[in-house]
């Protein structure tokens, strides 16, 4: 099993509030839900009017599947013209990573 996590820091065009943003952010979102099945959430920046951290988390049998989904993720993101996307961070968790202490 594989555990991907995806994160966007994205800046938002001209937002006075974050009434504002919260309605750019929450479309994004659904969306990504939507077409990918993933989980989503805004991670970060909620006291930010311009910017939002997007929080992409799957879960895959096969780490390339994972991989592809991640990625489309993240051209979903990049390709929306209301956000701009600041910078990006992939991790992936695999069998093959140590489990915490105390874990069977």
């Amino acid at each position: 099993m594989y555990v991907g996590a995806l994160e966007c820091d994205v800046l938002l065009g001209d937002v006075r509030s974050l009434k504002q943003k919260r309605a750019l952010v929450r479309p994004v979102l659904a969306e990504l839900r939507r077409r990918f099945e993933v989980s989503v959430a805004e991670a970060g920046h909620q006291d930010l009017h311009r910017r939002a951290l997007l929080g992409v988390a799957s879960v895959s049998g096969d780490h390339t599947h994972l991989r592809e989904v991640l990625e489309a993720c993240e051209r979903l993101v990049a390709g929306r013209p209301e956000l701009e996307l600041l910078s990006t961070r992939v991790r992936v968790l695999g069998p093959e990573d140590e489990a915490p202490a105390g874990t069977p």
